[in-house]
Order: structure tokens, then sequence, then C-alpha cells
């Protein structure tokens, strides 16, 4: 007998199951999403409503940065700005996301909360998005 291959995906597990908790409304996003860059990206999953932000010189998207203990979001790097919200979670190997940039976003059910200057920057990148919870 010859050389045997998995042509399976592996199984894994990183739903959180509060994907459909994050994203209360879609309202509009980027047609076909994105793939993320994750190189720098700590985490085994980029989950729902991650922030994500744009390389403007490179125009190459990415997860919103962590701070160094990976318990929240760090600060915006240059040249780079707010575009939207990861719709639903994904293994970082295989970041191809739905972003959205209009719709409710569940604040108190986000992966890292939003607060003080970020808050209000993405609130002004972002108009069309409400932050709401129950």
């Amino acid at each position: 007998m010859g050389a045997k291959a998995d042509l399976t995906n592996p199984t894994e597990m990183f739903d959180d199951g509060m994907d459909s908790v994050v994203i209360r409304q879609y309202g509009a996003g980027i047609k076909g999403g994105r793939t993320l860059d994750t190189s720098s990206f700590p985490l085994s999953a980029v989950r729902a409503g991650h922030v994500v932000i744009r390389d403007t010189v490179n125009d190459i998207y990415k997860p919103m940065p962590l701070n160094s203990g990976n318990t929240a979001y760090g600060s915006l790097p240059a040249s780079h700005e707010y575009v939207g919200f990861v719709v639903n979670s994904v293994p970082a190997s295989r970041a191809m996301v739905g972003i959205m940039y209009a719709g409710e976003i569940n604040d108190k059910a986000m992966p890292y909360p939003i607060t003080g200057d970020m808050l209000t920057a993405v609130k002004t990148a972002l108009p069309m998005i409400a932050f709401m919870h129950d």
C-alpha cells in the first residue's frame, strides 16, 4: 500500500458562543470580506467583535493589536485606520473574515472593551456602528 494523507481539515474549537451575541444587527460590511494579516497577532483565534484596522500605506488589513498581556487593545499603529469589526470568530491561521462597518455591536460582549480615546476615535471612523447592550 502507498503513502497515506489525511485530506480533512483538523477540527479546531475556538467558538465561545458569543458570535451571535456580539454582532446584534449586521447593517453593512466590506464586500467579500478580507484576509487579515495575523503575523504579529499573539492568539490562536480572532473573535467576533474584534476591531479591524487597515495599514493605509500598504492596504493591509489586520486585527487591532493587543497590549503586552493580551488583556486589552493596544495602541493604533501609525499609518493605520479603524475599518470595522470581525463578524465571525476564525482561527488566526486562516483569518478570512467578514468586516462589518455598519450595524449594532454588543459592547458588553466584545472580546475587549473599547473605552476613552479609542472609543471616540472608533465612533468617528465608524459613525454607522451603534454600541448597545441589554
